[in-house]
């Protein structure tokens, strides 16, 4: 996982703000509204809508270049869907911010502009990325599963399950990975299948 887009989370556990955890649906809102300005990023429409993905296909593919521009805005959009999806899943109590935040973040591999890239590979990531999503739904129906004992937890001790933790915060990492591999286009390292 040398090449990998690496996530990290620091885990908030003791003393949670029930208030906002029981409303934690309402309040992820106005976050979510503004992510979703970027292109459908948050909605159901897909997960990954707001990255740019055909630009990066076409410039690897004729001139094996990935634009920095690009690569920051992906990385960006990537850090800020991290932050309201750990918000979301009970992870933090720290409303996502627009800006970066050292307690949760995505690390993306270094790809010298493009030059360590396939200029071929990104016209079918997506399509031998299939097993991976299979894969991905079954972790993220386990996620969702722990999420829910977490938040029974949350609201009724103050504390968030550190047994849960490993299992939600695993299924975000793979995701990202998996994201990286067949749509931000920042690896040509398949993903492991393991959380």
């Amino acid at each position: 996982m040398g090449q990998q887009i690496k996530t990290y989370i620091q885990l908030q556990v003791n003393n949670r703000d029930r208030f906002t955890v029981f409303f934690r649906v309402f309040f992820i809102i106005p976050v979510a509204i503004l992510a979703d300005s970027f292109g459908g990023y948050t909605s159901t429409k897909s997960y990954m809508a707001g990255v740019f993905v055909f630009p990066v296909v076409l410039t690897l593919l004729f001139r094996g270049v990935y634009p920095s521009y690009v690569y920051q805005f992906n990385k960006a959009l990537v850090g800020l869907s991290l932050r309201i999806g750990a918000y979301f899943l009970l992870l933090t109590d720290d409303y996502p911010t627009i800006e970066a935040n050292e307690k949760i973040g995505v690390e993306f591999p270094d790809i010298q502009g493009g030059k360590t890239l396939s200029r071929g590979l990104p016209l079918v990531k997506w399509l031998l990325a299939i097993p991976l999503y299979i894969v991905g739904v079954v972790y993220a129906v386990y996620a969702m599963m722990l999420t829910i004992l977490a938040w029974f937890t949350i609201v009724i001790t103050g504390a968030y399950p550190e047994w849960c933790a490993e299992g939600v915060i695993g299924t975000i990492a793979y995701w990202n990975r998996v994201n990286g591999y067949a749509f931000v286009l920042v690896t040509d390292e398949y993903p492991s299948f393991s959380l």
